[in-house]
């Protein structure tokens, strides 16, 4: 467990968070790892154009959010796959947050269920016969913040309202960030909190809890981890501690953070100056996710400026804080490979690296038995200040690449955006709900975002 610092507003509050002298890691080299080059492209892959289902809303989807430096992102949505090959797709509304049942096929199966004074979709699990969600809601506590919670509803009706926060514990939720994966038997939350007492009042860090499937809090996990945490990442596991991965800002990068909350000894994924918002953006929503093989090891994409240089920052007088030296001023499209569940990676991979193109809303997802795939959108002309860049919108990209790296299909351009988790079926299609909208990253997000009264699910099937 790490030590908390001094209070600092963590992501998606509207202004740059400049770091503290003794306390953050600015940029890096990539530590316990190493740079490859993908192979030549192959132009004999699949077919990389989804199919797509238009979905009417009974309410009205704010599609946009702010994140830092009021940089355009895409309000999450999640995509969860049940047993028997249904869907639930979880979108934020004005009423609460709306959980809509569809068919294998994509097509709405049923009336929403709204799950009232809800605030964020931090995750979703699907069930035959309902759902589970990780979400914010009202608290006491001295913050006036909300309170992290996972909420199950089974035959439209709710069974449990399980909070994860509390004066109790002295933390809240005032964002999550988070990640909720079930592994059959319960539930793994992972998520972002701010310290309300204790040790850690005023601080922020993450915190993994386990939730059997009553809504009872289990043994594992931890109250405090990464700090700040900028991204977080969950897969579930069928024994032992679900694998988990962390943007630590203080210690400047992305860590391992299995079993062990990141502390000073997690092992690197890589190092990467991760002030509040240069990391790429978080995980869920907008940078990668964790995938497992089946001789199980991981990838994990992310948005990367890479790294010229790291060391410890010799203002920092506990020693534990990095400072990071930024290879670019652009993010490229970075894949990281581990070899099982606790270690750093074998090596890292990219797959852009046109120094004036920023790509952003980088995503991965198995495809078939032995392939991968990249999805993330660019921005050419790319402007960049404090860590975030505007500039012009050109397109969604796709490619397929092997668990070693090399490139499996040309890089294909698609009219279809990716704007959060991505569900697998159980014959290996892809499928995901997205606002039917074509971004610009032109300017900033002032003001309310824009909303839409329609989603399509996108199917892709290897």
């Amino acid at each position: 467990m790490t030590t908390a610092r001094r209070t600092t507003r963590h992501r998606r509050i509207r202004a740059a968070r400049k770091p503290a002298i003794g306390a953050l890691a600015a940029a890096g080299v990539l530590a316990g790892a190493w740079y490859a080059t993908a192979g030549a492209a192959t132009t004999t892959a699949s077919n990389l154009t989804p199919t797509t289902t238009a979905v009417a809303l009974t309410a009205k989807f704010p599609y946009l959010s702010a994140g830092y430096n009021n940089t355009r992102e895409w309000t999450r949505t999640t995509t969860a796959a049940a047993p028997n090959g249904t869907l639930r797709v979880a979108w934020p509304a004005s009423d609460g947050i709306h959980v809509t049942p569809l068919t294998a096929a994509g097509k709405r199966s049923g009336a929403d269920t709204v799950v009232k004074g809800a605030k964020e979709v931090g995750g979703l699990v699907a069930h035959n016969n309902g759902f589970a969600l990780l979400t914010r809601v009202s608290d006491s506590n001295k913050w006036k913040e909300t309170a992290a919670a996972i909420i199950r509803y089974t035959n439209g009706k709710q069974t449990f309202r399980t909070k994860l926060t509390g004066t109790a514990s002295n933390d809240t939720a005032p964002l999550l960030d988070g990640q909720l994966t079930w592994n059959g038997t319960k539930y793994g939350a992972y998520f972002v909190v701010h310290g309300a007492g204790g040790f850690a009042d005023g601080h922020y860090g993450d915190k993994l809890t386990y939730i059997s499937a009553k809504g009872a809090k289990l043994s594992g996990g931890w109250g405090w981890g990464c700090s700040h945490n900028e991204g977080i990442a969950l897969h579930a596991e069928t024994t032992g501690a679900f694998t988990s991965l962390c943007f630590d800002d203080w210690r400047s990068g992305l860590f391992v953070s299995t079993k062990i909350g990141a502390p000073d000894v997690a092992p690197v994924v890589q190092r990467e100056q991760c002030w509040a918002g240069y990391c790429g953006g978080t995980f869920p929503g907008r940078t990668g996710d964790l995938v497992k093989s089946s001789t199980g090891r991981y990838a994990t994409a992310f948005a990367s400026r890479g790294a010229a240089s790291a060391k410890k920052n010799p203002d920092d007088s506990s020693g534990r804080g990095w400072t990071v030296k930024p290879k670019t001023s652009t993010h490229q499209v970075a894949v990281a490979f581990m070899k099982n569940r606790n270690s750093g990676p074998g090596k890292a991979v990219y797959l852009t690296s046109a120094a004036g193109t920023e790509n952003v809303n980088v995503h991965i997802a198995p495809y078939g038995k032995n392939r991968l795939l990249l999805s993330w959108e660019s921005l050419k002309n790319a402007k960049c200040s404090s860590g975030t860049c505007t500039g012009t919108f050109t397109g969604t990209h796709l490619r397929l690449i092997d668990w070693n790296g090399k490139f499996q299909s040309a890089d294909k351009v698609v009219s279809t955006r990716i704007t959060g988790d991505i569900a697998v079926l159980k014959d290996g299609t892809l499928t995901w709900a997205y606002a039917p909208v074509t971004p610009t990253y032109a300017k900033p997000l002032n003001g309310a975002s824009p909303t839409t009264k329609t989603l399509r699910i996108a199917r892709l099937k290897p």
